[in-house]
């Protein structure tokens, strides 16, 4: 649940003026990647019918993905990667047309790097519900109108059964590495529980081995953000022009998410009390420096992102206990074969790094004694911007 793009991850710093002025046209009615859209280098892979652990189905969907390096003959050296909440596919690569942001792991995907696209296959698909490709709340349904709010409910379980299918297209019975951060570090377990035979190696960066009450309180504000917002229209909004959707919502859900990303120390060091502008925010009209920044941040996401999908997301967050029908966390992570490294952030305030040791001291198959701890002030998104450090890490457990 993270910012997940480099544009966003780069450490927090007062917005400008020549910033500001990006935001000022009116925002579309939804972020989403819609049909007839750039492609870009997104790839699709449609299936049939997919019924869902709640009972609903879909009765198709799609899943866009994008892949570096390629597959050996033997079907042994395909990675795949996993993106958090607010993520997509475009792990590497420049922004331009079809990718509105450029890739947001650029440092750790890519020949020569930790993941080297020289040795592996990488594959990083948009995950179901999402909204850059993949079937979602903006996709249209049978009828010829958008799914909305009657898309159905997904589990992480759910997402983690469209990717199985997806692997099944692509050839690849055993991945040779499954990794994924944050929500996708969630993705990332339930393959390692799951699909045991399916997973050699394991990556499993600031996720937790449930969502925890604390966790779905935080995430319960944000949505009400969302449908509380008069333009949200109980998830109909795709009729509505530009600046009439409910970007004030969404972008009050991002600004609320953001405080969880970062940690307290870095925003103290980055703003402490400065002033946006001459004027004082004291009385004088004025604004503290760190309220544009997240004023700025949440408009930016509306540009990118799709209120449905991001309601659908946080629901599926929410259903994460790997122990669920399992006997409980630690018979489930007992079930994991895959060489495994669990990484936490220790100024993570979103998933504490608690998380991170249960994980660890359930699985058997760790590469360490235990999770390992990076120091960072970037708080939980110290795996997104602490690239040297974690893509070490990751290169330790390719090479195993």
């Amino acid at each position: 649940m993270d910012w997940q793009t480099s544009e966003d991850t780069v450490p927090s710093a007062p917005i400008t003026e020549a910033d500001a002025r990006l935001l000022r046209g009116r925002p579309p009615t939804t972020g989403a990647w819609r049909d007839g859209d750039p492609v870009g280098d997104r790839r699709f892979a449609s299936f049939g019918a997919f019924e869902t652990e709640s009972g609903r189905s879909l009765p198709s969907f799609r899943l866009a993905y994008e892949t570096w390096g390629e597959l050996s003959p033997s079907r042994d050296n395909a990675v795949l990667i996993l993106h958090a909440l607010t993520g997509d596919s475009h792990v590497r690569g420049d922004a331009r047309p079809g990718h509105a942001t450029a890739g947001w792991w650029d440092d750790i995907v890519g020949p020569g790097a930790a993941i080297d696209t020289d040795r592996w296959f990488v594959v990083a698909p948009n995950m179901l519900g999402g909204c850059q490709g993949s079937t979602g709340p903006s996709s249209i349904a049978t009828d010829g109108y958008e799914w909305g709010a009657r898309f159905p409910h997904l589990t992480i379980r759910d997402q983690v059964a469209a990717q199985a299918r997806l692997a099944d297209a692509l050839g690849i019975d055993t991945w040779a590495a499954v990794v994924g951060g944050s929500m996708g570090g969630m993705h990332a377990i339930e393959w390692g529980v799951g699909h045991p035979e399916r997973v050699e190696r394991l990556a499993v960066l600031a996720a937790p081995p449930i969502n925890t009450a604390d966790q779905i309180a935080l995430n319960s504000v944000q949505l009400e953000a969302i449908r509380i917002d008069p333009r949200f229209q109980g998830g109909d909004y795709y009729d509505a022009g530009d600046g009439d959707g409910p970007h004030r919502g969404l972008a009050l859900a991002r600004r609320m998410a953001l405080l969880n990303y970062r940690s307290p120390t870095e925003l103290n060091l980055r703003f402490s009390r400065t002033w946006q502008s001459d004027k004082s925010p004291l009385g004088h009209g004025g604004r503290f420096a760190v309220e544009s920044y997240l004023d700025f941040h949440g408009n930016k996401f509306t540009r990118r992102f799709d209120a449905n999908s991001y309601i659908t997301l946080v629901e599926a967050m929410n259903s994460h206990d790997v122990g669920r029908d399992r006997g409980g966390v630690e018979d489930a992570l007992s079930r994991v074969t895959a060489r495994t490294l669990v990484l936490g952030i220790d100024s993570d305030r979103l998933f504490p790094v608690e998380g991170q040791h249960r994980i660890a001291r359930g699985i058997h198959s760790t590469i360490d004694d235990g999770a390992v701890v990076i120091g960072s002030d970037f708080g939980h998104d110290g795996f997104l911007i602490e690239t040297g450090v974690v893509g070490g890490h990751l290169r330790r457990l390719l090479d195993t």
